[in-house]
């Protein structure tokens, strides 16, 4: 028996038993995560208050993949569950490819509110983070998956054993993205020709292209000046290989052929950028696959479609739960609309605002003002009171491309009054829709300027790292490195030289994180950016007190291959306080206070413990 001589013993086993507490807690999450504790109940074709035999067609919906905090491109588990249970509150059930293929092929019906879940890349880690959620909602999903991976043995991407078992726990079907995900006829943003990538090789690269690429069955194969190196018969025999690759990598490691595929990447009204190309991928789809997925960017599916021809939404890793709905609302039939019940988070904090346009949820410490598609968002303070000095702080988290603003002594719709916006990475100061002031936040923010000159060189040596860390072999690595020294070495003219200045292009996925103080005393306005000031004692003309409004709005972003009719914004108004200075009263604020604040950050603590665990166990 272990006998207790000192406290310092008392005090080891104290420690010994938390650590074996949290040990075992961390245990149980883990096994949660990876162990099915569910069976998958089909919805029942019979019930008519499921299946009334009112067509309405189907949503799709395709996530990139599943991280438990998020990344860039792949969502949170946090995310995914709200997204799917609001959909799942909203009545919709999910369906099997089965059941669209019946739709098309046999005209049965569907559920009235029928949605056809898709989650892209064959990821070990999605079908660990999406399964337990999927249990939860009773949802069915397709993995598709590339061919191609079931070779390389990574263990990054599911093998057809692992297919196998989700198969057999009913949550889950298997569907292709091909055979493999690969790029064809590639430019960087210089305009510089780099011609064929293999995955890995695009993501070390893509930071310095543009948008002059396109997907491995998407055209023929072309040179710099544009011209095709392939004749037809040898872009047609190409293409129809990767279609006999994908039946044969599948029938090999599945015993069958997926149902459904997803073309990468269309969007073109066709199956491919050229006429030719196009026929030829239709032949080798309608001769492999059910059905196919061929464009994105639009959910709704009905009969009018081609189960060849169909659509999907790429819902992206940073869309609050709003941002998903409103875009299904928007693509649904006028007459449906109002069936989409937007939610709403803590609803105690309705009572502080009211809404003019767009959606509002609270959530934590963020108030997430939505806006319409090709529209805004618009809130008013609505307690009655007109305020004419304020302080105003937040930290404004939504996307870099887009618009976030306060807008003080307002009139009663928000059409005037003195506006503070976040937009593009810009600042504006507006009275009465005047621009009295405006700061580009990259000059703000001092980033040590380069030349377009610099940018062009390191650019090219990134290019060259890239394909020396990614190069078939020893001698052929060593040439790409000796490129990339002779690359460095290369004199250019920097910005003090005179040269042009180059600045980075804003991407969907940068989030703003800025936190934004705003003094109005009198006839003078204060503005100050993550602690340092931008404005001080700025002059106004004259106004009286009036409402206070919060504005979110779309902001026309340029094309993007992903999600190119994203037209709705998120404004994310975070740690905000709202103080009536004349009154010396807080008008609103979110912060966090007292036992609550201090649940919150047990919980976050937690969550980082976890985080950790995954990581690095």
């Amino acid at each position: 028996m272990y006998r207790f001589e000192t406290p310092k013993d008392v005090s080891r086993f104290i420690r010994s038993v938390i650590e074996l507490l949290i040990l075992l807690a961390l245990l149980f999450v883990v096994l949660k995560a990876l162990l099915v504790f569910s069976v998958y109940e089909p919805y029942n074709k019979e019930d008519k208050t499921i299946v009334s035999g009112e067509d309405n067609g189907f949503l799709a919906l395709s996530y990139i993949g599943v991280d438990r905090e998020g990344t860039e491109t792949l969502i949170s588990t946090q995310k995914l569950d709200e997204q799917l249970k609001a959909l799942h509150d909203l009545g919709y059930v999910t369906i099997s490819q089965q059941d669209v293929i019946n739709y098309y092929n046999e005209g049965k019906p569907l559920p009235e509110k029928a949605l056809f879940l898709m989650f892209e890349d064959g990821r070990n880690d999605t079908a660990i983070y999406a399964q337990s959620i999927m249990e939860k909602y009773n949802d069915k999903a397709t993995m598709f998956t590339y061919a191609e991976k079931f070779r390389s043995k990574d263990t990054h991407f599911l093998m057809p054993n692992d297919l196998k078992g989700l198969e057999e726990n009913g949550f889950w079907e298997v569907g292709s993205n091909g055979y493999r995900l690969s790029y064809i006829n590639v430019f960087d943003r210089y305009d510089r020709f780099i011609g064929e990538l293999k995955s890995t090789e695009y993501a070390g690269m893509m930071q310095y292209f543009g948008r002059d690429y396109t997907h491995y069955l998407m055209d023929y194969i072309r040179d710099e000046n544009d011209l095709p190196v392939e004749s037809y018969a040898m872009m047609k025999e190409r293409i129809l290989g990767e279609y006999s690759l994908m039946r044969s990598e599948y029938t090999q490691g599945l015993g069958k052929v997926p149902g459904a595929y997803t073309l990468l990447h269309s969007n073109t009204g066709a199956f491919g950028e050229n006429d030719k190309v196009s026929a030829v991928n239709e032949e080798g789809i309608r001769e492999t696959f059910a059905m196919n997925f061929n464009r994105e960017g639009f959910s709704m599916n009905d009969r009018n479609s081609s189960i060849y021809d169909l659509t999907r939404m790429q819902p992206q890793s940073n869309w609050y739960t709003n941002h998903l709905l409103m875009r299904v609302k928007y693509d649904l039939p006028e007459e449906r609309r109002d069936e989409i019940v937007f939610v709403e988070g803590d609803s105690s904090q309705n009572k502080y605002w009211a809404i003019k346009k767009g959606a509002v949820e609270y959530k934590e410490e963020k108030l997430v003002l939505t806006s319409e598609p090709e529209d805004c968002g618009l809130i008013k303070i609505c307690d009655g009171e007109a305020h004419k000095n304020v302080s105003f702080s937040a930290i404004l988290g939504g996307n870099k491309l887009g618009y976030q603003s306060v807008l003080l002594r307002a009139d009663d719709e928000g059409n005037s009054g003195i506006e503070v916006i976040l937009f593009n990475n810009k600042m504006y100061l507006k009275q009465n829709g005047e621009l009295l002031a405006d700061v580009d936040l990259y000059d703000f923010d001092e980033i040590p300027k380069i030349s377009v000159e610099e940018d062009k060189r390191d650019s090219l040596a990134g290019e060259y790292a890239a394909l020396a860390k990614n190069a078939v072999s020893d001698k052929q690595s060593s040439e790409y490195k000796k490129l990339k020294k002779e690359v460095e070495n290369t004199q250019v003219k920097s910005v003090e030289d005179g040269a042009e200045e180059y600045r980075p292009e804003l991407q969907l996925h940068d989030l703003a994180q800025r936190k934004i103080e705003i003094v109005l005393n009198g006839d003078k306005i204060s503005v100050g950016v993550d602690g340092k000031a931008l404005w001080t004692d700025i002059e106004l003309a004259p106004s009286e007190a009036g409402c206070i409004f919060l504005k979110s709005a779309w902001a026309e972003y340029e094309y993007s291959q992903r999600n190119i009719a994203d037209d709705v914004y998120d404004g994310v108004f975070e740690k905000m306080d709202i103080v009536d200075t004349d009154k010396d009263k807080t008008i609103y604020s979110n912060q966090l206070e007292g036992s609550n604040k201090a649940k919150q950050t047990v919980i976050d603590v937690w969550n980082g413990i976890i985080n950790w665990f995954i990581k690095n166990i």
